[in-house]
């Protein structure tokens, strides 16, 4: 009896043990240090998420918090940056507060990759036009049509939306399109569109709007040279499969 009591004892003393804060971690393992020792690179994204969330609560450290906010989208920064604030708000210790610089910090990164055009990356496959267009439309929840305009050199002079529309499809202006590539003096352009539902199949509506767009092309002296469908997936390309 005294010896269950004990055991009984023990585990009643560990249950109430109070939880470490991030100040009492060792400096290393701590993130602001490590970020500031190691740099960025040298951090998970749980860690890094602990540093916008700047502290946990009573119960568990930020960097804990983190790690249950980043299992909850599935360990997936994309699935994160999808979720709404009345998603985020639903984690336990996660207040509107910390959920709005979630969502600004995923807004941010995001923005990044429309200021990188400055640098005018090259063009030279199907790929490459993925890679640059992709952060703008793999993780919609609804379809938008953009456009990489080029120059002569098949360097990007500028991504632009065309529309937007819902889950199923989104209405585009020939017109629209051309003006765009006129006002910059594009020399070709490649469409771009999203397919929320993961589909990477071309419809029937997408190879009739491709076969008017790059006829247009050809009366306004701008080459059609391609036509990306993106999705989480990855992408198809209308050149890469002969059918442009």
């Amino acid at each position: 009896m005294e010896k269950k009591d004990t055991m009984m004892t023990s585990e009643i003393s560990e249950a109430y043990q109070p939880k470490l804060s991030i100040k009492a971690w060792a400096e290393e393992d701590r993130p602001r240090e490590k970020l500031l020792n190691k740099g960025a690179k040298n951090l998970s994204d749980a860690e890094l998420l602990a540093i916008l969330l700047r502290s946990g609560s009573r119960e568990e450290s930020a960097v804990s918090l983190a790690q249950r906010v980043m299992h909850g989208c599935e360990n997936n920064l994309n699935e994160l940056g999808k979720q709404s604030l009345s998603v985020l708000t639903k984690f336990k210790g996660l207040g509107a507060t910390k959920a709005l610089t979630i969502m600004a910090a995923m807004e941010l990164g995001q923005r990044r990759q429309l200021s990188d055009i400055k640098e005018r990356p090259q063009v030279r496959s199907s790929k490459d036009a993925y890679q640059t267009i992709a952060p703008l439309l793999a993780d919609l929840p609804h379809e938008e049509f953009w456009i990489l305009l080029l120059n002569r050199s098949n360097r990007i002079i500028s991504r632009d939306r065309v529309s937007m529309g819902g889950v199923s499809g989104t209405v585009v202006d020939a017109r629209l399109v051309f003006k765009k590539a006129l006002e910059v003096l594009a020399s070709s352009v490649i469409l771009c569109h999203n397919h929320p539902s993961g589909n990477l199949n071309p419809s029937q509506s997408d190879l009739n709007l491709t076969r008017k767009l790059k006829k247009a092309g050809e009366v306004m002296d701008v080459s059609v040279i391609d036509h990306l469908i993106i999705a989480e997936g990855g992408f198809y390309s209308f050149a890469d499969e002969g059918v442009l």
